[in-house]
Parts: C-alpha cells; sequence; structure tokens
C-alpha cells in the first residue's frame, strides 16, 4: 500500500509559463540582495496558501516574477512555480520550468546564492524523479541537491533534502540507510534549533521505515511524536500521516482502524481539489479494507470510483493494484470467469512493490484453489512462502543493520556530550571568580542605590504630608470664613419666601453653590455627577442668554456616565468659559455643544461654542483662576500616570461660516486619580 506514482497531463499553464520567461529574458547582472531577500520571505510566509490553493497561487507567484529584476530572484520564482505544478500535478509543465532554470544556471558564475537555486532546482526534479517512479534518479537528485545546499546559505532547508534522501533509500528497500538520514535530519533540527513543527515529516518517515520491519511499537511511538503537532502540518503532511497510518493498522490485520484512517484521509482532499491523486490512493485504500472484511459491495464502490483516475493518468502500478482487488472481489462473488478475464488482461510493472505482489499471489492462490488447478495453486503458495522468507531475512538484516547504526549514532553523540561538558566546565571554573566579583560590585551598588532612594523616598513623604497639612487648613479656613451653613440656611427661606419661578431660580443657585463646595473637596467625580452641575449651571444662565440660547449635551455609543471619572469642574469651567466670553455678547443663535465619544483606549469630551472662537480681548475677560485650577490639576495627575490626560484649544470653522471655540480633553480608560 505504498504511495502510487502518477505523471501529469495537462501541459497548457507550463508553456504560458515559458512564454513569460522567454518574454523576460533574463540579464546577467549582480546579485541584487534586496529582491533575493524578498523571495525568500515570500517564500517562508506562502507555505498554507501554495498547498491550499495550488494554481491561484502560481499566478501570484508569476506575476511577482514579471516584477523583479534581478535574475537570480527571477529564476527562484520560476523553481517555486514549478513546485506548485508538481502539487497539482501537472508534471510536464514543472519539467519545463525547470529545464529554463538549468539552462540559466549553465551561464553563471558560481556564488552561494546561485548554490541554494541548484540545489532547490535539484530537489524539485528528485520528487518529480520519485512521483513518476525513477527512484535511482531522483536518488541522484537528491544527492546533488544536498551537496549544493552546503555549498549555499539557507542550511534550514537541509533537513527537508535529508528526508527526501531517506524516502528514496526507503522505496529501494535500503531502510537502514534510510533511518540514517531521518535520524541525521533530526539532529540537524536540534542543531539549528529549528521549529518544531518541522519535525513530524521526520517522525512520520521512520514510523514509516519500522511499519516496514515490522516493528509496531517503535511504528507507533514515531507516529505519536508527529501527531503532537498535527494541528500545524501542512495539507501534504497530513495527508501521508494519515495514509501510512492507516496503512500501519493494515499490515497488522486492524482493517476497521485502517478504515477510519483512510476516511479522514479522504475528508481531508475533499478541502483541497487539487489533491486528485490523495483521494483516489484513499479510495484504493479503503477498497482493499473492505475486502479484507469481506464487505464486496463497499470494495466494489470504492474501486469504481479511483479506477478512472489511475487509467487516465496511466498509472501501471495503480493499475495492477486495482486489477488485484477485482480478482479478489471476482472470488468473493464467485465469479471465476471474470477472475479469469483480469488476469489474462493484466500487466505486471517492473520493479513493482513486493508487498503488492504478495497480495496477488495469495489471491492467486485462492483462483486455483476454487478452480481446481491445485499445481498452479501449490505454485504460487510457494512462491509467497519464498517470498515471505526473502522479506523475513531481509527485515531482519535491516532491523540487525538499524540497531548497529543507532548504537554507533548515540555512542558517537555520547562522545560529543561528554566532550562538550568537559569544556563547559572548565569555562564555568573560569567564570566562576568573575562572577563572584561582579556579584559583590552590584551588592554593593544595590546597598547604595536604596539607602539613597530610602533617603529620597523619605524627604517626598515629609514635603507630601507638609502639602496635605496646608491643603487642609486653607480649605478650614475657607470653609470658616464662608459659613456655608450660615448662607444656605438664610437662602433656603429667602426660597420660601419668594414666588414659583423666583423659587426656581433661587432652588438651582444654592444646588450649584452646595454642589459647588463639595466639588471642591473632591479630586475626581463621575461624568454623570459633572454633567448634573453643569446642567444646572445651564439653567441658571437660560434668562442671560435669551431665547435664541441653545445648548446640546451628547453622549457617544458605548460611553456610561456612571463609570467614566474625570477631574471635578472639567466640563463646567470651559462650559462657563465659553458662556462668559462667547456667547453672552453674541448676536443672534448662541449654541453649546458637549459631545462625550468613545476613542481608541479612552473617552474623548469635547466643548464647542459658536462664540467668534476663542479671543484674548473679550469684555467679559475674568481673572483665569478656574482654569488654572484645572490644568495644575491634570499636570499633577499626569505626573504621576503613564498615560497623559490630554488638552487641546482651538478654533473651529462651524455650519453657516461662523467660527467658535473647541476645547476637547482625551481621558485614558487607565487612568489612576489617587495621590
Amino acid at each position: 500500500m505504498q504511495k502510487i506514482k502518477q505523471s501529469g497531463r495537462e501541459f497548457c499553464l507550463g508553456f504560458m509559463a515559458l512564454l513569460l520567461i522567454v518574454g523576460c529574458a533574463p540579464q546577467s547582472k549582480k546579485v541584487e540582495r534586496s529582491e533575493v531577500q524578498a523571495f525568500e520571505a515570500f517564500f517562508a510566509n506562502s507555505g498554507d496558501t501554495m498547498f491550499f490553493m495550488p494554481r491561484q497561487f502560481r499566478g501570484e507567484v508569476l506575476q511577482r516574477m514579471r516584477q523583479v529584476t534581478d535574475s537570480l530572484a527571477r529564476f527562484n520564482y520560476l523553481v517555486l512555480a514549478s513546485k506548485t505544478c508538481m502539487i497539482s500535478s501537472d508534471l510536464d509543465s514543472a519539467w519545463l520550468l525547470l529545464r529554463q532554470t538549468d539552462d540559466f544556471m549553465l551561464r553563471q558564475p558560481f556564488s552561494p546564492a546561485l548554490a541554494d537555486l541548484q540545489s532547490e532546482c535539484f530537489n524539485m526534479k528528485g520528487n518529480l524523479y520519485a512521483r513518476t517512479g525513477y527512484i535511482d534518479s531522483s536518488m541522484i537528485c537528491f544527492e546533488k541537491a544536498y551537496e549544493q545546499r552546503m555549498k549555499g546559505t539557507r542550511m534550514e532547508i537541509i533537513p527537508d533534502i535529508l528526508m527526501n534522501l531517506a524516502d528514496a533509500c526507503n522505496r529501494l528497500g535500503k531502510l537502514d540507510a534510510s533511518a540514517v538520514w531521518y535520524r541525521r535530519a533530526l539532529l540537524l533540527c536540534d542543531s539549528l534549533d529549528l521549529p518544531s513543527n518541522r519535525r513530524p515529516p521526520i517522525y512520520n518517515g521512520l514510523a514509516q521505515i519500522y511499519v516496514s520491519l515490522r516493528d509496531f511499537d517503535q511504528c507507533d511511538y514515531y507516529y505519536n511524536l508527529a501527531f503532537q503537532d498535527y494541528e500545524d502540518m501542512q495539507p501534504n503532511e497530513k495527508q501521508f500521516y494519515l495514509n501510512n497510518r492507516g496503512t500501519s493498522y493494515y499490515y497488522r490485520g486492524d482493517y476497521e482502524t485502517a478504515i477510519s484512517y483512510f476516511r479522514r484521509l479522504i475528508d481531508l482532499t475533499d478541502d483541497y481539489p487539487d489533491m486528485l491523486f490523495e483521494k483516489n490512493l484513499g479510495w484504493l485504500n479503503l477498497s482493499d479494507c473492505f475486502l479484507r472484511i469481506n464487505e464486496p459491495d463497499s470494495a466494489a464502490k470504492y474501486i469504481n470510483l479511483c479506477l478512472p483516475y489511475f487509467k487516465e493518468t496511466g498509472n501501471a502500478t495503480g493499475i495492477y493494484y486495482i486489477d488485484t482487488q477485482q480478482v479478489e472481489l471476482a472470488l468473493l462473488r464467485k465469479n471465476l470467469s471474470q477472475a479469469r478475464n483480469i488476469l489474462t488482461r493484466s500487466i505486471t510493472p517492473p520493479d513493482i512493490d513486493p508487498d503488492l505482489v504478495h497480495i496477488r499471489n495469495k489471491y492467486l492462490q485462492q483462483y486455483y484453489e476454487e478452480a481446481g488447478d491445485y499445481p498452479r495453486a501449490y505454485h504460487y503458495l510457494k512462491a509467497n512462502n519464498h517470498l515471505d522468507d526473502s522479506v523475513r531475512n531481509e527485515r531482519i538484516e535491516m532491523r540487525t543493520a538499524d540497531l548497529a547504526l543507532r548504537y554507533q549514532q548515540d555512542s558517537t553523540l555520547m562522545a560529543q556530550k561528554y566532550f562538550i561538558q568537559e569544556k563547559e566546565n572548565e569555562v564555568l571554573e573560569l567564570r566562576q571568580t568573575q562572577i563572584y566579583w561582579i556579584a559583590s560590585f552590584v551588592f554593593i551598588l544595590l546597598v547604595v542605590a536604596f539607602v539613597y532612594l530610602y533617603n529620597q523616598k523619605k524627604q517626598a513623604l515629609l514635603l507630601a504630608q507638609n502639602r496635605r497639612t496646608v491643603s487642609s487648613l486653607r480649605l478650614e479656613n475657607i470653609r470658616n470664613r464662608l459659613s456655608p451653613h450660615f448662607i444656605f440656611n438664610v437662602l433656603n427661606q429667602e426660597v420660601v419666601s419668594r414666588k414659583s419661578e423666583e423659587r426656581q431660580e433661587l432652588a438651582s443657585l444654592v444646588k450649584l453653590m452646595r454642589r459647588n463646595l463639595e466639588l471642591a473637596e473632591q479630586l475626581c467625580v463621575t461624568l454623570a455627577e459633572e454633567l448634573d452641575f453643569v446642567q444646572t449651571y445651564i439653567d441658571l444662565e437660560r434668562r442671560a442668554l435669551g431665547e435664541a440660547f441653545y445648548p446640546e449635551i451628547q453622549l457617544g455609543e458605548g460611553v456610561r456616565p456612571e463609570t467614566v471619572l474625570l477631574p471635578s469642574m472639567l466640563i463646567q469651567i470651559p462650559v462657563e468659559n465659553a458662556v462668559k466670553h462667547g456667547l453672552l455678547g453674541k448676536e443672534g443663535e448662541r449654541r453649546l455643544w458637549i459631545r462625550v465619544n468613545r476613542v481608541a483606549d479612552g473617552v474623548s469630551i469635547r466643548v464647542t461654542d459658536n462664540g467668534g472662537g476663542y479671543r484674548p480681548d473679550s469684555k467679559n475677560k475674568g481673572t483665569g483662576t478656574g482654569m488654572k485650577v484645572v490644568m495644575q490639576t491634570i499636570q499633577i495627575l499626569n505626573m504621576k500616570n503613564k498615560e497623559k490626560i490630554d488638552v487641546s484649544v482651538h478654533n473651529v470653522s462651524l455650519e453657516g461660516g461662523e467660527t467658535g471655540c473647541e476645547m476637547q480633553f482625551v481621558l485614558p480608560d487607565k487612568y489612576d486619580y489617587l495621590i
């Protein structure tokens, strides 16, 4: 049940790419590293798209190729385009693009960047040869790719080439050599400190080797390691994992578990239309499993699904495997004549996998037994026994060689680790004295810094305590002088004696004065409290401003007044300034806008009027004490906060050609009002 070879039939896309290359013939010149680096960055981030949508991705690659001026970068894009052709089974186009790259490389002087391109080209050729069944040729190409990559700059690609070498050795039956290449790839991943998602293909390859050796404990060990990064695998890596893990259960005789993995493989390929080979391979594997559990109808269903594809692509191995299954299907249905017809027209391709030959011989033995030709049945029984003995002996030899190589590698690694540990101990001894003196110096420095900071902190606390004492005394003096309790009692008596309209105005005045004193004791209030105070002030000013006064308070979406904190009188003082300096002396409509909106990580408060803009010579100019208090409060609070309250004042142009003044505050969400 090895991965079956195929060759692509499509040619048009490759011919179009060839015309593009001819139309932008490269000029020999010095490598522009910026464009090559741009390609490398694009290639590093292209994995998912390349496997999800290879045809669309190919169009983007060819477009980028036309835009670059450096010939080396251009042909790197070309090799990447050939890779998308292989993914979408357009093998003819892939070969055409690689031949164009070969012609270019023959004319170029050696450089590390050219060695990287040659390595990538040889690696692609090896994959194409492996896809079409020429394993010896693929092995040669992978070895050349490895040699060139060692002369290049991108060492992180070497584990992928080693995995290809290991896979080729596996398909040639050199399981011990295959294991060596896989373990060398693992060691290189550790040496280069590559991310963990580079290791699952190596684990899959080692597991496949132990499936061939029928060492299922080691097989499951490596498959479980690979599964830890299953979600981060590329689609082709997931396909490889599911297909080969299902195959491992097939060889154990656990056909139900094998079927579950092959079904997951088919579900995976449903999301990737270009995975035609993988989907049909899953159907072919499923049909064999159903034959093993004596469900001929299900087996016939999947054989009929995959047969047109393998005939269309001319895949000899796939057709041979299907013929083998059809023989067993005919035997299950007691149709000996159909089995005879299949055997008569069936052709055995060269270099067929021994496992497939073993399956065919078993079905042939069954056929001749049922046909009554016992000598021929005995012949195939004997052939299978001989094959079993050969495979068993080969597996024993391979397992022995694998154990010897593992022991050799472990011994080498142990010696290296011992040598490294000795050198690390020497370095550690040399550094111990330095660390001792450095630690002593740092300790003394920390003691001095602690004493200094302690004295500074103590002085700051004393200063703050003195300031609080002075502030408390000043506030107490103001309260004693104003005697607010007496004033409010007198005003309340006056309110009772007035008419209803005057009573309302006096009540608002009392509320304003009382709230003013309350706010004087608070450093911050909620937005709801501040707006209530501002609304009271506006109601008192309506008579002075007349009927043409139109105040407006707007709260934006997401603003919750009960939870937003701000310095007390932050809105009231700008509103008071707008009324006194802008709106009192204005003819016509007098407008005032208070807008509160959510901004990024904070709240924006804007106070805007149409009073003609900021004028230093306003006839209602006051002392400026209110704004000084607000600005000084903000300045003190900003000193202890990382995010600052932002304040801006500017004139704005309004509708109708009027000019107004706008004051804006931006309050951060995470702002500390404690001093």
